[in-house]
């Protein structure tokens, strides 16, 4: 791993780790998209792209390799290149976050998210051996859904994908299979209008010095339903985990995706069927197990029945063409789902991992820290109205009412027949009657939390979890009234004082960082003397 991570000009990141600080930075390179030279352009180009949510993110190679742009090969094999100046694409992928902190990493999953990328969910490290289940990083992610169990057409899911309870289906390869995993999931995942690259199915650079870096690699992806019968492949949304590599070589990760799922789907050699790795670890759900292979021998008959297998649970290709290949896959896919209840989200595989020594991102010291304190403000949240009225009074009708004074300084639309040097006056001095008032207000316990807490050396992360915090709060309802609100809006004849009162709705049940940041600042404010 070391050699390559020179290669790629990621060495000195492995422990002092890139920021999204860096990779923001604007400079030349990051304006014009320039041919890359050697394999240390590598990474930077394929952070530059997928900060700009380009689809060829991940199609990074160098213009001195000797393959060809056409030249395919599945990437769930070894592939094997002469080419001095080649790598994996996944490969670049497991370097460049090895070598990311944890923020950066969070920003390259949302934005991998974004393109429908698949994303890690167990990340490798080869060097000590390790892996490290990507929670942190996916905390992040809001995906809005419309699953066909809904009864009301308009009404949708939108919730934090860490948080959904999804049933989880993960496929693996045993040995070396004829078939292209990814290449078949891709198209299981994609509708009959639009085809989508969610796994990396090809690799035009692929060489010796990057092979088995990205080996262990476990990504995943959701499929989410539109609402739409015509062009939704599966009415409910489904998690998708996809392990790279021989489950011969990686069998915590395989456990750990048996304990998980709802099914599992091995591809596998036809030689290797009667290997003890498809006996499921004992558990209370084990999943439906099915085996995938390229042609149907005696050789597996006998296997078949020497293991007591049963027959429904093997998918051969044969003579079959791919689409007809992939409809059975997805037949099996939506009866293994129907006849198992087993759902997870991705905070409880982190309990799984941790079972299993797998280290979870989430972990971290600091981190923890940072969220016990951001739990300390959010806990207190019932009512987000009435909470804003109690801990954050600096903001309320107070506020407001400072607001438009301000705004009738400029105006002065209600002078009458004063004179306008007299109504000035007259303002200021509502002004300072009400700023007046506002010092009378103490600190709430909530605004001493925060000021502690913004002190502290992890206060990026609590920030992070704030923000998130508040937000799962404020999506219990905000979601709903903005689509309402945007429905109100396009109704030549809606009723505006209808739309005025859902803008004050959604505004009352909105609750950010931003608000606390806001009365920050007036406490700061506040605690010295008013101008006069």
């Amino acid at each position: 791993m070391k050699k390559l991570l020179e290669n790629l000009g990621l060495a000195e990141y492995y422990d002092k780790k890139l920021t999204l600080h860096t990779v923001l930075q604007i400079d030349k390179t990051s304006i014009t998209d320039v041919s890359v030279q050697s394999l240390s352009d590598l990474p930077w180009l394929f952070l530059k792209r997928l900060m700009m949510l380009q689809r060829t993110a991940r199609s990074v190679k160098c213009s001195s390799s000797d393959r060809g742009e056409d030249s395919e090969w599945d990437d769930d094999q070894e592939a094997e290149s002469d080419c001095p100046q080649s790598v994996n694409h996944l490969d670049i992928l497991t370097a460049v976050f090895l070598c990311s902190d944890s923020f950066l990493q969070q920003e390259m999953i949302i934005k991998m998210s974004m393109c429908q990328f698949a994303v890690p969910l167990l990340l490798p490290n080869t060097d000590n051996s390790q892996i490290t289940l990507m929670l942190w990083a996916m905390r992040d992610i809001v995906k809005k859904y419309i699953p066909h169990t809904l009864s009301d057409p308009s009404a949708f899911v939108e919730e934090r994908i860490a948080l959904s309870e999804l049933p989880l289906v993960s496929f693996v390869r045993l040995g070396r299979c004829n078939i292209s995993k990814s290449e078949i999931l891709n198209k299981l995942l994609s509708n009959p209008e639009q085809y989508t690259d969610t796994f990396v199915h090809f690799n035009m650079d692929c060489g010796n010095i990057s092979k088995k870096i990205s080996d262990g690699l476990v990504e995943m992806a959701w499929y989410l339903p539109c609402g739409n019968t015509n062009i939704d492949v599966f009415p409910e949304p489904v998690a998708i985990a996809n392990l790279r590599g021989d489950i011969q070589n990686f069998r915590t990760p395989y456990d750990f995706l048996c304990e998980a799922s709802t099914a599992v789907f091995v591809f596998f050699e036809p030689q290797l069927l009667d290997s003890q790795l498809i006996s499921v670890p004992s558990q209370k759900s084990t999943p439906q197990l099915f085996f995938v292979g390229d042609s149907n021998n005696n050789s597996i008959k006998a296997t078949v029945n020497k293991l007591n297998l049963k027959k429904s649970n093997f998918i051969f290709k044969a003579k079959q063409n791919d689409a007809d290949f992939v409809d059975k896959i997805q037949s099996k896919l939506q009866d293994a789902i129907k006849n198992n209840n087993h759902k997870m989200s991705v905070v409880r595989l982190a309990e799984i991992a941790r079972k299993l020594g797998i280290l979870v991102d989430e972990d971290a010291e600091e981190c923890q820290r940072a969220k016990a304190s951001a739990d300390e403000i959010t806990s207190k949240i019932n009512y987000i109205v009435q909470f804003k009225k109690e801990d954050l009074p600096l903001q309320g009708e107070i506020l407001m009412k400072l607001a438009k004074l301000e705004k009738e300084e400029c105006q002065l639309k209600k002078v009458g027949d004063m004179s306008v040097e007299n109504y000035k006056n007259y303002l200021l001095m509502q002004k300072n009657k009400l700023r007046e008032e506002q010092c009378t207000k103490d600190m709430s316990a909530t605004m001493s939390c925060f000021i502690s807490a913004i002190s502290t050396p992890e206060r990026a992360y609590f920030l992070k979890w704030l923000r998130i915090a508040l937000e799962n709060k404020s999506h219990e309802v905000l979601p709903q009234l903005r689509e309402l609100y945007k429905q109100k809006c396009q109704d030549i004849c809606g009723n505006e004082t209808e739309i005025a009162e859902l803008d004050k709705k959604i505004s009352n049940s909105s609750l950010g960082v931003e608000h606390y940041i806001f009365m920050n600042t007036f406490v700061l404010l506040i605690s010295r003397k008013w101008p006069e």
